[in-house]
């Protein structure tokens, strides 16, 4: 039970990654404070989490809404020992066809609001705290149409080394998971309206050299691994749940020689 008596905040908890993270997290003594933006979603997540879940309806691209948040756990919980800073948003981002205001948006929710949620969740944490930020493999592909998500990404990169460097003497471990394809709701939702879990792994497959997409429950292992004690000498690093698609590129079928 790695842990009991523990208490974490995951952002976008209602759903995918960061629901599985919370639902595993309980399942070896947690407590865990979950955030999402849709209602319905949430309720119905925190309906099948139990009694160790506390529910945050907040929109965390709102500075207010963040304190907001934060004092909910306070109130609920005294203090926090991890932070899953998982909530992000994807969306097609051009050359040629995108307002300011779109690309925007992927960065205030993907990289300002994963800053400020950190900054304001620190007067509650201590000593052997952790911190997990959710990076991503698009940081590095240059995928057609992807700048604004790739550029949040890269950022949650970088920034999380900075607050490695920051957090250090506080005893506050800061580490990243970077999920490649991984199979959840984000493939059928807003500009993917209308695909299929099913149709989207078809098609990625042959790009990722294990040929499918990685599980929810596999990224979240690696998340929980990262917040538990059993890696308390480890802060600054990365652990990449993608099936090789960066690290062994040339693996993927779509390069296998044919005869």
């Amino acid at each position: 039970m790695r842990f009991t008596d523990k208490t974490a905040l995951i952002t976008g908890g209602n759903s995918g990654i960061g629901f599985t993270v919370a639902k595993l997290m309980i399942a070896e003594g947690g407590r865990v404070a979950i955030t999402g933006r849709d209602r319905a979603k949430l309720d119905a997540a925190a309906l099948e989490l139990g009694d160790r879940a506390l529910a945050i309806h907040a929109d965390l691209d709102d500075p207010a809404a963040i304190d907001a948040m934060i004092e909910q756990v306070k109130q609920a919980y005294g203090s926090l020992d991890i932070v899953f800073a998982n909530a992000g948003i994807s969306g097609p981002t051009p050359l040629g066809g995108t307002s300011a205001a779109a690309f925007e948006a992927i960065l205030r929710t993907n990289l300002t609001a994963v800053f400020l949620t950190v900054q304001s969740a620190l007067p509650l944490m201590s000593a052997g705290g952790a911190i997990v930020l959710n990076g991503s493999v698009m940081r590095e592909l240059g995928s057609v149409g992807s700048a604004a998500y790739s550029a949040s990404k890269a950022g949650i990169t970088g920034m999380a080394k900075v607050f490695a460097s920051e957090l250090v003497q506080r005893g506050i471990r800061v580490n990243t998971v970077i999920p490649g394809a991984t199979s959840t709701p984000i493939w059928t939702r807003g500009a993917r309206a209308g695909a299929t879990l099913e149709g989207t792994e078809q098609a990625f497959a042959p790009r990722i050299p294990m040929a499918r997409l990685a599980g929810p429950e596999e990224v979240a292992q690696a998340v929980l691994f990262l917040a538990s004690d059993g890696a308390s000498g480890i802060t600054a690093a990365e652990i990449v749940v993608d099936g090789g698609t960066i690290g062994a590129p040339w693996g993927a079928p779509v390069f296998s020689s044919k005869k």
